[in-house]
């Protein structure tokens, strides 16, 4: 009796108030939808631009031409987040030369087999005649990105990079038998090799961008875009070493994050 005339006080004291206990008490937020975990591997890609009807483990015409100047892992499809990924791709282990000698490729990169035959062509008939020159033959290149999920030069708003589909490859430097190091954007390198490797990169590759670039002073990119009209981007700079004494400028900083994005052929 006594809890029941507490009761009532309380409701007159609430209604007194203008108050109502819906408004007191706020409803909690309706729950997300649960993720449900795809029950198959068309579940999974459903709404992807897949033909799964042409999805197969077996080699490719490139990958049969490939395996004939390198050793590779295949990899025929690579679905990755939004546009990422793509069709006839390959782990790139090391190209094979043709006295039967292997050039390492470290770490092995990620590659649409188009992209790893052309690199597999360029280091057999360019890159390691042409360091023959040095006394020591060519063993191993340093691979400074392949395959990777981002947008051209990492700037949010830019388009899709190369990267993204596993087209595009950064060289870093080049290994020779008796453990030197030559680096292609190295000035103190010697400069007419540098330019032979430049001159043969941009006949085999529709993108080369090195030095003179500000996102690719340290190593030199490689890809096979197809662009309108067959148009080729050739930017590496075979720079000298400073004068003795100079004062080196500092290098240009890259466009601020924030700045408007040209869609031009870097990536």
């Amino acid at each position: 009796m006594q809890a029941m005339k507490w009761l009532m006080a309380i409701l007159a004291l609430v209604a007194g108030c203008g108050v109502t206990a819906a408004d007191e008490v706020p409803l909690p937020r309706p729950r997300p939808a649960i993720w449900v975990e795809p029950r198959s591997f068309a579940e999974a890609v459903a709404g992807l631009d897949l033909d799964l009807a042409a999805v197969t483990s077996d080699p490719t015409p490139c990958d049969k031409r490939l395996a004939g100047m390198a050793a590779i892992g295949l990899m025929p499809r690579l679905i990755g987040p939004g546009a990422c990924g793509g069709a006839d791709l390959v782990e790139l282990d090391a190209v094979l030369l043709p006295d039967k000698s292997r050039v390492a490729i470290k770490p092995a990169p990620l590659l649409r087999c188009a992209t790893a035959e052309s690199l597999a062509a360029w280091v057999r008939a360019d890159v390691a005649p042409r360091l023959t020159v040095l006394g020591s033959p060519l063993r191993a290149i340093e691979n400074y990105d392949s395959y990777e999920c981002r947008s051209r030069n990492r700037r949010p708003g830019a388009k899709l990079s190369e990267h993204a589909h596993g087209n595009a490859i950064d060289l870093r430097a080049f290994i020779l038998a008796d453990g030197r190091r030559i680096v292609p954007t190295d000035a103190n390198v010697d400069k007419p090799l540098r330019e032979g490797l430049r001159d043969s990169a941009c006949r085999r590759f529709t993108t080369v961008l090195g030095p003179g670039d500000a996102y690719h002073a340290e190593h030199i990119h490689l890809d096979i875009l197809e662009r309108r009209g067959g148009y080729r981007l050739c930017q590496w700079e075979v720079r000298v070493p400073p004068p003795a004494g100079a004062i080196p400028l500092p290098r240009p900083r890259p466009a601020a994050a924030d700045a408007p994005v040209k869609h031009s052929g870097r990536l």
